[in-house]
């Protein structure tokens, strides 16, 4: 996995927390996942197609999925509802648009992210390895799980 697919992610990650959320932000060595399940039970999962196939997901524990909601509605927000699922899936958003900027070539399409509750709830493209990377924030941690492939007779010249 080049590092120049999983890069436009981190870099609109890190652009979203410190400038969007004003969040201190800082990224963790990546690793090799070895459970192909997210780490924490809420994750924003962004689907990649076409030259590049496969998902970023970034999975949060509830405590910090709230205190994002609340930072990003500017409102309290106490139980992971729909408003908090909302501002999640807006969060994975503006990620998303910010990695699709910086990402290369013409030939991919960036999905409309979703959320989901529950580690078993997301299923990770089946034989691609998942690097792991984690982060830490002012208000607790988080991984983005990366499972990408380059499909090369879908790229062009």
């Amino acid at each position: 996995m080049d590092v120049k697919f999983i890069n436009p992610f981190l870099v609109a990650i890190k652009n979203v927390f410190e400038t969007m959320l004003q969040i201190p932000f800082q990224l963790g060595k990546p690793t090799l996942k070895e459970d192909p399940k997210p780490r924490y039970d809420v994750s924003g999962i962004i689907g990649l197609s076409g030259a590049i196939n496969g998902c970023v997901v970034i999975s949060l524990p509830q405590e910090l999925a709230l205190e994002l909601a609340s930072a990003l509605s500017g409102e309290t927000i106490q139980e992971l509802d729909e408003d908090c699922t909302d501002a999640i899936g807006e969060i994975a958003n503006m990620i998303a648009g910010g990695a699709k900027k910086e990402f290369p070539g013409q030939d991919n399409s960036i999905s409309t992210p979703s959320v989901i509750i529950g580690r078993h709830q997301v299923t990770y493209p089946r034989g691609l390895p998942i690097i792991s990377i984690p982060c830490e924030t002012s208000f607790g941690r988080l991984t983005v799980d990366v499972a990408l492939k380059e499909i090369p007779e879908l790229a062009t010249a």
